[in-house]
């Protein structure tokens, strides 16, 4: 049994058919406008889940950069204050050389000698106490200059002891971009005076190189004879600073690396968010384009069905 088919009945169905096409075309036009396959969770609900996820990704790759950037500037600027604090080593272990010299040098020379020993000790205690972003870089994680002056003279460790700053470059990486002023440069041991501690030579019992370097200072100015003795303390406190730069090295280089591989990830990442997310441009002209037509010949099939008027339906 073939059911009626009234003139109401196709308008309507004609009209919900048309709609439809206009539908599909303003999505292929929003699609061609925005470059995007997925503008909704409701376009595509696993793209969108897959778009999520790889963005979540981005964001967090991105932190690593962030945090792989600044390791990179605090341990550049640890390595340059090392090869400082290496530069001022030297030439104090050549003046100790010197001032050992007794016989030939004067009173005038042995001073002099002394003077430059001092102002090698500040630049030293200056070095040490190097900040990036106003963070002392041999204090760990205290936010104190890594070294102070005590009032006798002494000079005082004031960062924290073990305690690293790190910086996570990956999921499973986490690299230290500090380095430790105590190990580097040494600490005083001092009484309850705040003086350095003596044996019963009257040789100190342990102090930092700073302090090492204002006590080879007075004992040239005095003349000592035995000044060379001082050079196996320098010897000591260039080894400690050589073995730092090489540590500060291996992770500088760790982090670089680090920084290459959070490039490379970022990359992969977008191409897969454009996989998912981006609409193939080329494609999407000729859907549109088909769209169209389609749409026209709709419009033509349909005013020759539908007739708005008693006159064109008696015709």
């Amino acid at each position: 049994m073939i059911g009626r088919v009234t003139q109401q009945g196709l308008q309507r169905a004609s009209l919900v058919q048309l709609q439809e096409n206009i539908s599909r075309m303003a999505h292929l036009q929003e699609r061609l406008t925005t470059g995007k396959v997925v503008l909704r969770p409701s376009d595509d609900p696993a793209a969108t889940v897959d778009a999520m996820r790889l963005r979540a990704d981005q964001r967090t790759t991105a932190q690593y950069a962030r945090n792989a950037a600044d390791g990179d500037a605090w341990l550049t600027t640890v390595d340059d204050a090392l090869g400082d604090a290496l530069t001022s080593l030297r030439r104090a272990r050549d003046l100790t050389v010197q001032g050992a010299n007794t016989g030939s040098q004067g009173p005038s020379s042995r001073s002099a000698i002394a003077n430059e020993l001092r102002a090698t000790a500040d630049s030293l205690l200056e070095v040490a106490n190097t900040t990036y972003l106003g963070r002392s870089v041999f204090a760990g994680t205290s936010t104190q200059a890594a070294y102070t002056t005590t009032a006798a003279g002494t000079v005082s460790y004031t960062g924290r002891t073990g305690a690293e700053v790190l910086r996570q470059v990956s999921d499973t990486t986490s690299v230290r971009v500090d380095s430790a002023g105590a190990d580097v440069f040494g600490v005083d041991v001092v009484d309850a005076n705040g003086e350095l501690v003596r044996d019963a030579t009257g040789e100190p019992a342990g102090m930092s190189v700073f302090s090492l370097l204002r006590e080879i200072a007075a004992k040239v100015e005095a003349g000592d004879e035995d000044v060379s003795r001082f050079l196996n303390d320098l010897d000591s406190r260039l080894g400690a600073v050589l073995g730092e730069v090489g540590s500060v090295g291996t992770r500088h280089k760790q982090v670089l690396q680090a920084q290459d591989a959070i490039s490379a990830r970022q990359v992969t990442l977008t191409n897969q968010v454009s996989s998912v997310e981006d609409a193939d441009l080329a494609q999407t002209i000729v859907d549109l384009q088909i769209q169209e037509v389609s749409y026209q010949a709709a419009l033509g099939a349909t005013s020759r069905v539908l007739q708005p008027s008693l006159l064109d339906f008696l015709r």
